[in-house]
């Protein structure tokens, strides 16, 4: 499909789209944001008049029915995506996601069936795949300077305290109902879908999740291995129960003339150490951080342009979120069973 002005509606306006997404629709040249929908009606109608959204909703159909809405936003708990993207794409327009894609793997694969069946795009919010830092680490990477990329090391130690579940605040990012994991699913799923846009996807994995500090149901230490169809092999090691003095951010590239570091989540410097020494580069982020992927799908609705993170790439990610922790939540890997050649592992 080809449009010419992308009028987008958004359903869930949480925290999430106040900075990092919501604005970007806005500022994107042949977008603009029509309405929002957010089952409390008051906080729907707070977020579109700060916002300056013509018209907000509080149940979600009535958004993907109006008739001046082309493309619509699903920025829910990831419990209700593929709920809602499925009805987008059957109601003609198309779904643009937050991350990660789904609840599993089989959701997002009735998601992509849908897409194919209807014509409609798909698109999934793993943004870093825009950002400078990570494109030029792509770009050192490419250019050969570490030489042939031989492992990956992936690292993220989080404070206990801060991840202390609040009951008083339902925190969805801990109940596997509602998020598909814990923290891991939230945050690794940046880390794995960046990794596939460096090497391809992942062809084996192995993972061990276990529940140690008892804070909540979700898993909260997982430790993985992967390997990806170029030949580059992976550690990962995700807890989010540690002491402070243990926190760490760090992806570690290691080549045969030299390595990169950056971390996923800090904003920190790129750095390159080659025999020569360590060099680093510094970048800075868009205001609204969604904002370049937001305008490549844009620019992808006008074809004008081809999108770097799509349902295809981003489901990917999530069969590999399932494989790490399929040992803790027992018997959900035979509900995702991975379709011949997509997969496989």
């Amino acid at each position: 499909m080809k449009l010419t002005e992308v009028n987008w509606g958004i359903i869930g306006c949480g925290d999430v789209t106040e900075v990092k997404s919501g604005p970007a629709f806005q500022k994107t040249e042949h977008s603009r944001l029509v309405a929002v929908m957010r089952r409390n009606k008051e906080k729907a109608a707070d977020y579109a008049r700060r916002h300056g959204v013509p018209r907000c909703y509080h149940v979600a159909d009535d958004l993907i029915n109006d008739p001046e809405i082309n493309a619509i936003y699903i920025a829910t708990p990831p419990d209700t995506h593929a709920k809602y993207a499925i009805q987008a794409m059957r109601a003609g327009k198309p779904a643009y996601v937050e991350k990660p894609m789904a609840l599993n793997y089989a959701e997002c694969r009735e998601m992509i069936k849908v897409s194919k069946e209807t014509g409609m795009p798909l698109f999934v919010a793993y943004y870093r795949r825009t950002l400078p830092a990570f494109l030029k680490m792509k770009e050192l990477i490419d250019s050969g300077i570490i030489g042939q990329p031989l492992s990956v090391a992936v690292t993220l130690i989080k404070n206990a305290t801060e991840q202390k579940q609040d009951p008083e605040t339902n925190n969805w990012r801990v109940d596997p109902k509602v998020a598909g994991g814990g923290h891991f699913f939230d945050l690794a799923s940046h880390q794995f879908d960046f990794l596939d846009f460096l090497f391809g996807p992942v062809t084996e994995v192995h993972g061990i999740a276990v529940n140690q500090a008892g804070l909540y149901e979700a898993e909260d230490t997982v430790t993985g291995t992967f390997a990806f169809e170029n030949g580059v092999t992976g550690t990962g090691h995700w807890c989010f129960v540690a002491d402070e003095s243990a926190t760490k951010d760090d992806l570690e590239i290691i080549g045969t003339k030299g390595k990169l570091n950056l971390p996923s989540f800090r904003h920190e410097d790129l750095l390159l150490t080659t025999d020569k020494g360590t060099i680093s580069f510094s970048f800075q982020n868009p205001e609204n951080i969604s904002h370049n992927l937001v305008e490549q799908v844009v620019q992808t609705l006008r074809g004008e342009g081809e999108c770097v993170s799509t349902g295809e790439s981003a489901a990917r990610t999530n069969a590999v979120l399932d494989e790490m922790v399929k040992n803790y939540y027992k018997g959900r890997s035979s509900e995702n069973k991975r379709e011949k050649g997509s997969c496989r592992f």
